[in-house]
C-alpha cells in the first residue's frame, strides 16, 4: 500500500498541514486504516476508493481514531487527483454527504483544491460547558472577544469557536492535554477553533486537537469551513465575502486558507499542497 505525503495549505513543504493519502481500488478494513494513519504518523490520513473516475468515496482517520471530515486531507487528496489525473470537479462522498472538491492548476504552476463543505450549523455552548473548557485552557472569562460569542460550529465536525481579544492571548497557549481531550470527547469535538480577529476579513486560529493524539493541528479545513458558517449565521460577515486564515506559525508550520462564504449553502475553503519527500 502506497501512501502519498503532502502538505496542504502552503506551497512550501515546511510549512502547511501534512497528510497521509492513500487510493485503492477498494477500501481496507477499518482496523487496517487505522493502523496505517497511525504508522503514517499525521494528524490525519485519507482513504479513497476507486482508482479512477471523478466520483469518489473517501474516510480519514486520525492516529487515534476515524473523524468524519477532515479539510486539510480533502485538500491534499484534491491536489493528488489533479496531479495524476487532472484538473476538474471531484465528487467525494464522506460518511457526513458530499463534498465538491474543484482542483486547479494555477499559473505560478502549484495545484490548488477547492472543497464545499456540507451545509454548516451551530448550537450554543452553555454557561457550565464554556466553564470547563476555559479552564483546561487556563483562559479567563474577561480575555475572550464576546463580539464573536462562544458557540459550537459544524461543516461536516464539530468544533469550538473561541474568540480572544488580543493576540497574545492566542501566542500563548499551554493547555491542559488530558483535561480538554476528555472535555472534547465528551461533546464529539474534533478541535478547538481558537481565534484572533485582526481586520475585518483576516483571522489568526490556533487548533488544539487532543482527541487526534495532536497537541495542535497546522491548519484546519473543517473548522475553517465551520467558522465561515459560523461568523455568517450571527451576521458577523456580509456574504458573499471571503476571509483570509493564518495558521501554524506558533507551531513553525505557518499555514494560509482562503474562506469563501456564499449567501446560503456550503462554505468553500481553498489551498494549495505540495508533495512531502517519502
Amino acid at each position: 500500500m502506497t501512501i502519498a505525503r503532502l502538505s496542504a495549505f502552503t506551497t512550501d513543504p515546511t510549512g502547511g498541514n501534512p497528510a497521509g493519502v492513500w487510493i485503492g481500488d477498494r477500501l481496507p478494513d477499518a482496523a487496517t486504516m487505522q493502523s496505517i494513519a497511525a504508522d503514517v504518523g499525521f494528524s490525519e490520513t485519507a482513504f479513497i476508493t476507486p482508482t479512477s473516475g471523478l466520483t469518489r468515496t473517501i474516510r480519514y482517520f486520525s492516529p487515534e481514531g476515524e473523524v468524519p471530515f477532515c479539510g486539510h486531507a480533502t485538500i491534499a487528496t484534491g491536489v493528488l487527483l489533479g496531479q495524476t489525473q487532472g484538473a476538474g470537479t471531484y465528487q467525494l462522498s464522506t460518511t457526513v454527504g458530499i463534498v465538491p472538491v474543484e482542483v486547479q492548476q494555477l499559473p505560478t504552476g502549484h495545484w490548488q483544491a477547492a472543497l464545499t463543505s456540507v451545509e454548516p450549523n451551530q448550537k450554543p455552548i452553555d454557561k457550565p460547558l464554556l466553564t470547563e473548557a476555559l479552564a483546561a485552557l487556563d483562559w479567563q472569562w474577561d480575555e475572550l472577544d464576546l463580539s464573536i460569542p462562544p458557540s459550537f460550529a459544524y461543516a461536516g465536525s464539530w468544533h469550538l469557536v473561541l474568540a480572544v481579544k488580543t493576540s497574545d492571548r492566542l501566542a500563548n497557549l499551554n493547555y491542559d492535554f488530558d483535561r480538554l481531550k476528555a472535555f472534547m470527547i465528551s461533546q464529539e469535538l474534533t478541535t478547538l477553533q481558537l481565534i484572533w480577529r485582526e481586520t475585518e476579513t483576516c483571522f489568526h486560529c490556533r487548533n488544539p486537537f487532543p482527541v487526534g493524539g495532536v497537541i495542535e493541528d497546522p491548519a484546519t479545513g473543517s473548522a475553517a469551513a465551520a467558522l465561515g458558517g459560523y461568523l455568517r449565521s450571527i451576521g458577523a460577515v456580509d456574504p458573499p465575502a471571503t476571509l483570509l486564515l493564518y495558521q501554524g506559525a506558533a507551531i513553525d508550520r505557518p499555514s494560509q486558507l482562503t474562506v469563501e462564504i456564499p449567501p446560503t449553502g456550503g462554505i468553500i475553503v481553498r489551498g494549495c499542497a505540495v508533495t512531502l519527500a517519502a
